[in-house]
């Protein structure tokens, strides 16, 4: 397949960025995404020039690490993560825009690069159970009932990647903090902090200076692991309950 790629280029965050053009050929339909990126930059640092800057680790779809807005559609024109993406979803010939996430909670490094660190902080916020350490306890001490087990573990699959906030017309973080509230809140072992949670998580998701929330449904139709968009409404009645309890005291 020959491709002409016109990538997001920036030296930094206090830059000028612009979009700059590449063709890249030899690439096997086969590839994933960031090796035909690992391709291009091959081709670069061998003319002398500096290859392209984008996150990655894993690349199997667990880490979160990989986030490109292609062609317009945050992680590419599959459900799935950048590094799941195959080149077989493109033809030969195509033209191929590369940008990193666009919002403003989430700035630029350089290039495809952006700084998510806001997600961490809305995390330590309270993302995190009260529980003694030592050796792992029984595994039926704590019983769980079935529908609460599935719904936790549906929401514990969000990879923090950023793909939510990416599709979203107002740059919001909902999705990715309701996830992170609501596989917690379900559980016994999350009851201690359940109000503190979501009242500490949302207010540190405002501070970052995330978009509001009007339920454009985006967030969902982007997000990888298919966070279902009811989760915000559930975050949104877990608020209201804590912020009546906090007020009655």
């Amino acid at each position: 397949m020959k491709l002409t790629l016109r990538v997001w280029r920036q030296k930094n965050a206090d830059a000028e960025g612009t979009m700059s053009t590449y063709e890249v050929d030899g690439i096997s339909p086969d590839m994933s995404f960031l090796e035909m990126l690992d391709t291009l930059n091959e081709e670069l640092i061998l003319k002398g020039e500096d290859p392209v800057a984008f996150d990655h680790d894993c690349r199997e779809g667990i880490c979160g690490m990989c986030s490109l807005v292609i062609n317009g559609e945050a992680h590419g024109p599959e459900r799935t993560t950048t590094c799941q993406l195959h080149m077989r979803s493109f033809r030969d010939g195509d033209t191929i825009d590369i940008e990193p996430w666009r919002a403003a909670a989430f700035p630029v490094v350089k290039d495809l690069v952006v700084d998510r660190s806001a997600f961490d902080r809305i995390i330590q916020a309270g993302g995190y159970i009260t529980a003694p350490t030592g050796s792992a306890p029984e595994a039926h001490a704590t019983p769980v009932p079935k529908p609460d087990a599935d719904h936790a573990f549906e929401h514990a699959e969000c990879i923090g990647c950023g793909a939510c906030v990416a599709a979203c017309p107002n740059g919001a973080a909902m999705l990715f903090t309701s996830a992170k509230v609501n596989h917690l809140n379900v559980l016994p072992q999350g009851a201690p902090e359940r109000e503190t949670r979501v009242l500490d998580m949302v207010a540190q998701m405002d501070e970052e200076g995330f978009g509001g929330c009007t339920l454009a449904g985006e967030c969902a139709t982007a997000c990888p692991k298919g966070i279902p968009l009811t989760s915000i409404t559930q975050m949104n009645k877990e608020w209201l309950r804590a912020t009546r309890k906090a007020a009655k005291r």
